[in-house]
């Protein structure tokens, strides 16, 4: 991202023109950038500092602030001092930059001793859990970091995790306070607040306790959080109790199982012989079985196929793939 600062310091011309930047920035962040229309063929993007701080105040977390001299802009908010304090701090503790191939050799060897968690890993290497992991996977190295220890979570620790993320401290730093790693404290952050962004969970939380502000989790999110799934099991057995006994009861007069594997039954139609009673039906023709010719499996369909389901949906995408390279898409 490249800004050219003009005198006075009044708006910044918006030098950003890549994609992905584009993006991220302002798509998915709202980066506010402003058209400003130069002549009839000339037009430029800017961006007025007064709009650029307040966005900033709100992403001080996607933002590494440690990058930008003081007073390179001109005046600065009160906060920016203590978030460039706490990115240069941050980044003293987790390195951004390339792997070098001794840090490859140092990780695999720290690795094949089976004594370190990502905890004690970050804090040797300088490197965030998930860079860890990322480069783990990329070099092939079998051997895991062991499993740390639970501990449980006290009020304190909610505490200092509350005003950490408030004053704009990384997660490492954070799990530093409490003696807790990054992993669970990003796992306990998505738990509660269901994202680890931390902007967005510094605008949820406000001036608050730790909790306040939580959005209620979605059924398929709840399923897969700790503190709810079983709960949320319970709750939908108890749904699906309830919705298949309100079934038989609306169906009691006119259920007759055998229609289910009957050849001669019409879901949209009923019966395409005219019958109204299955256990008296002289019609009755069980579903034979067919065979898959592209799998050899068996299933059982009403209307003649020379493919299952899973091999038709299997060819109708491999004909999509090659229509996709076909046409560059």
């Amino acid at each position: 991202m490249r800004f050219n600062a003009p005198t006075p310091h009044r708006h910044w011309i918006w030098g950003g023109g890549e994609a992905y930047k584009v993006k991220s920035w302002i798509e998915n962040r709202g980066f506010p950038v402003r058209t400003k229309v130069r002549s009839s063929k000339a037009k430029i993007r800017v961006v007025f500092l007064r709009e650029f701080w307040k966005w900033a105040e709100k992403n001080r977390s996607f933002i590494d602030f440690s990058r930008m001299k003081p007073l390179a802009l001109g005046k600065e908010p009160e906060w920016l001092a203590e978030q460039r304090r706490n990115d240069f701090n941050a980044f003293a503790l987790q390195r951004k930059d390339p792997w070098m191939p001794d840090e490859d050799q140092r990780l695999k060897h720290l690795l094949e001793q089976y004594r370190y968690g990502y905890a004690e890993l970050s804090q040797i290497l300088h490197r965030s859990a998930g860079a860890i992991q990322r480069r783990v996977l990329d070099l092939g190295i079998k051997a895991r970091p062991v499993k740390a220890a639970t501990t449980k979570w006290t009020d304190a620790d909610y505490r200092v995790l509350a005003e950490g993320i408030r004053h704009g401290l990384s997660y490492t730093m954070i799990g530093n306070q409490i003696g807790k790693s990054e992993k669970a404290v990003r796992g306990r952050v998505y738990d509660v607040y269901l994202t680890e962004n931390a902007d967005k969970v510094r605008a949820m939380l406000g001036k608050g306790k730790w909790g306040d502000g939580a959005p209620p989790p979605t059924v398929r999110q709840a399923l897969n959080l700790s503190a709810h799934k079983r709960d949320t099991k319970a709750n939908l057995e108890q749904l699906a109790g309830i919705l298949l006994r309100r079934v038989r009861e609306l169906r009691k007069d006119d259920y007759f199982w055998q229609r289910e594997i009957c050849l001669h039954w019409n879901a949209l139609n009923g019966c395409t012989k005219g019958e109204t009673d299955c256990d008296a039906c002289p019609h009755f023709k069980r579903i034979e079985p067919q065979y898959c010719c592209r799998c050899g499996a068996a299933f059982l369909e009403r209307t003649t196929q020379t493919f299952c389901t899973a091999c038709r949906t299997a060819r109708r995408k491999q004909a999509q793939r090659k229509w996709a390279r076909q046409h560059n898409t």
